[in-house]
């Protein structure tokens, strides 16, 4: 006879959650961010109140942003642990829908748990209900849907045995992994059922490491031997499969030149011989002179977003080839590559045996060194009084930062800043957003990521745009002391936006704060904003004094933020390549016009193969 236990559907959830285990023995679902509200706190919020020992249970104060920082903490460690977030029905619910959408095309973990209405219908309409004519089964939570990778609605106790199992299985697997979301039903969290007690039995989930096919990696090895100048695009996935020394290994054995996407950056130290670093819209010229000339194009754990592929206009060379490996089929097989169906680690070990000794002929001598010679005086202090560049910006944190920083960033004008200039010394210290470029991703994503690696020294960049969206989690990390440093340049607006209007031959419109109507009244002490929720915070004047404040940051206890000032038109001009944005086909500005022939010009370099 079966034996049981009896437990509440939410008593169940959290007994199951807390016994998945990774492969290094600690609880997958390292703890669970929570607003209680109707639709969770009776149930859910009862039954995780005395599994505070295996799962901790974190106050947030948006529902967006918590979510933002369990998806960051995924991110940092790569995708070993991950964290569960909980709402109440309605607003609580839809406003984690953004940080679900963020973490599916990132492929990162998380768990949802939205409350729901009543499975018994028995006193609808609910409070924040949304009642649909046509359809008595549609809530608001159907809306997760499309930025899930599974998806399930928990409208009887039972249902856990079955929807538990293909959660676990959906984030713990490399070619599936991304968001769940279970939707509990709030009267069906406090109804009981008697569970099989083997059911919460320990369980280790371990990434499946597959391996490629004897046909695909025979075709890719061919592809390699017959190119005279490979390259390789190096995306997350070579992160998430642990792959940076593998894919060190590689290129030094067969002369490959390495180039990094945004989430790919740090793979290799940023001076490393073979290492090319930006590629694409926010690239550099090494990187893109060596891709507009390749034959093979051999992407590695990427799924070429227009800004690595310059909207795919990138590649120029008649003769090209584009290859993946990628533990994705679906990411493998895009643009006619050639796919490599396989974890990045393993698929590379392979691939190498495979080639032998074999070496490809080209070489990269001196693109690196003309490249930092262009944009490292760039990042120098500027002399007198005018305002300093983002790029200056980025030079004083790079010059005060050490072995354990964490450069991170998510949206605006530091991306691109970012992806260019900044120099990645060992994999890990470059953690960005950039699937999504989610603004508001910034501050609790450092705080996602100070939780992961408590020995590691974090560095926030924000806009003052993005800060204004989303800067409540600075209070959780105050009240929690979680120590991280947030720069935030204040160029007063959207300033990358900003220049992609005046570059679309725009007229300076809405972006920023002097072109929006009322902007002239704006003034904003984000300073003394920072310090009011707990921050130990300061404006400073120059760069010299950015890098007097950031020498002080491991003196202090609890958020760290330092406001400067900043130009909002300047950007790093060397490198880079096209990015499509529809442009106007008719309109009264001349400079519209030109803007729209330019387009047109590059449309002809856009490949579709």
């Amino acid at each position: 006879m079966t034996k049981t236990i009896r437990l509440t559907a939410a008593q169940a959830l959290v007994k199951y959650i807390a016994a998945q285990k990774n492969e290094e023995g600690d609880t997958f679902i390292a703890g669970c961010w929570a607003i209680f509200g109707h639709g969770n706190v009776a149930g859910l919020g009862e039954a995780l109140y005395p599994a505070q020992d295996v799962l901790p249970t974190y106050r947030g104060h948006n529902e967006q942003t918590m979510a933002h920082c369990a998806i960051a903490y995924a991110k940092q460690l790569r995708r070993k642990r991950a964290m569960a977030v909980t709402s109440s029905i309605g607003p609580g619910a839809t406003n984690m829908v953004t940080a679900a959408a963020l973490a599916h095309v990132n492929r990162l973990p998380v768990l949802f748990l939205p409350g729901d209405v009543f499975a018994n219908r028995g006193p609808d309409p609910v409070l924040q209900q949304i009642e649909n004519p046509a359809d008595g089964t549609a809530g608001v939570n159907d809306t997760f849907k499309t930025v899930s990778r599974y998806f399930d609605r928990i409208t009887r106790p039972e249902h856990l045995l079955t929807a538990l199992p293909r959660a676990f299985r959906t984030m713990t697997d490399p070619a599936e992994c991304g968001p769940v979301t279970l939707s509990l039903c709030q009267d069906v969290q406090a109804e009981a059922y008697d569970y099989p007690v083997s059911f919460f039995e320990p369980k280790v989930w371990r990434p499946r490491r597959i391996r490629p096919d004897e046909a695909e990696l025979a075709a890719m090895a061919d592809l390699v031997r017959a190119a005279k100048r490979p390259v390789i695009v190096a995306g997350g996935g070579v992160h998430y499969s642990g792959a940076t020394e593998t894919l060190k290994t590689f290129a030094e054995a067969h002369n490959i030149p390495v180039t990094e996407t945004q989430a790919g950056k740090s793979a290799l130290p940023w001076d490393h011989l073979l290492n090319l670093g930006p590629i694409g819209v926010t690239g550099g010229e090494p990187a893109n002179t060596v891709c507009a000339e390749a034959d093979l194009v051999l992407g590695v754990g990427t799924r070429f977003q227009d800004f690595t592929t310059g909207s795919w206009g990138l590649f120029a060379n008649p003769e090209r080839r584009i290859a993946c490996l990628n533990v994705a089929a679906y990411d493998a097989m895009k643009h006619n590559a050639q796919p490599l169906v396989a974890d990045a680690r393993v698929g590379l070990e392979e691939l190498g045996a495979a080639l032998g000794d074999h070496k490809a002929p080209a070489g990269v001598d001196g693109l690196k060194d003309a490249w930092f010679a262009k944009v490292d005086p760039i990042t120098d202090a500027p002399e007198g009084n005018q305002l300093p560049t983002d790029m200056q910006v980025v030079g004083a944190v790079q010059r005060q930062a050490g072995e354990n920083t964490v450069a991170m960033c998510a949206a605006g004008t530091m991306p691109g800043e970012l992806h260019k200039l900044w120099k990645a010394g060992k994999p890990g210290s470059y953690h960005m957003e950039y699937g999504f470029s989610c603004m508001g991703y910034e501050i609790p994503g450092a705080m996602g990521i100070k939780m992961a690696d408590p020995s590691a020294d974090v560095i926030c960049f924000t806009g003052d745009g993005t800060y204004m969206m989303a800067n409540s989690e600075m209070a959780t990390a105050a009240m929690m002391g979680v120590d991280f440093t947030v720069v935030v340049t204040d160029n007063r607006g959207f300033g990358c936006i900003n220049r992609l209007q005046m570059g679309t031959g725009g007229a300076e419109f809405n972006c920023l704060l002097e072109h929006a109507v009322g902007g002239e009244n704006s003034n904003i002490d984000f300073a003394k904003h920072a310090e009011a929720m707990g921050a130990t915070a300061l404006k400073v004047a120059s760069i010299v004094e950015l890098e007097e404040a950031l020498a002080k940051r491991h003196d202090i206890k609890g958020p760290y933020v330092v406001v400067i000032d900043t130009d909002p038109y300047p950007s790093t001009e060397p490198g880079g390549t096209w990015w499509e944005v529809g442009t106007p086909e008719v309109s009264d500005r001349a400079e519209v016009n030109e803007a729209r022939a330019r387009y047109e010009a590059n449309k002809k370099l856009q490949r579709a193969d």
